[in-house]
């Protein structure tokens, strides 16, 4: 099972490496010590942490949708017809192609915070973990 030292855990929840460290020191997440002493947690205890606690998201009360990424909008391309809606949600880029319409009613502009909300019949996953050379 992979382990994470704080700043891995920070990048994949999408928080400051002291938000880390708080819920460590408060008991919320486990952790242990690695032979230099650093703290570092569990995989499986990380992934059961993520799923118990959504954070504040009421919109997981009222809607099927779970795949929510908060952010700033980056660009906004308008045609006659459609929109090319940029936004930066950490470390995501999501791109969203809707009507000119629906963006000008939401107030999209340049700056502005929204969620991207994604339902989608398909995920790719990939996976990150070095597995050494690839022979062909």
């Amino acid at each position: 099972m992979p382990t994470f030292r704080i700043s891995e855990v920070a990048q994949l929840v999408g928080v400051s490496g002291d938000t880390v460290r708080r819920w460590i020191d408060s008991g919320r997440l486990p952790a242990e010590r690695d032979s230099h002493g650093h703290r570092t947690v569990d995989g499986a205890a990380l992934a059961a942490f993520v799923r118990a606690d959504p954070g504040d998201d009421p919109a997981r009360e009222v809607s099927s949708a779970r795949n929510r990424f908060r952010g700033l909008v980056t660009a906004v391309a308008r045609g006659d017809v459609m929109a090319q809606v940029e936004i930066q949600a950490g470390p995501h880029r999501v791109v969203s192609l809707m009507s000119r319409e629906a963006a000008d009613e939401l107030g999209l502009e340049v700056g502005s915070p929204a969620v991207a909300v994604v339902k989608s019949t398909t995920v790719i996953v990939e996976n990150e973990t070095p597995r050494g050379p690839r022979h062909g």
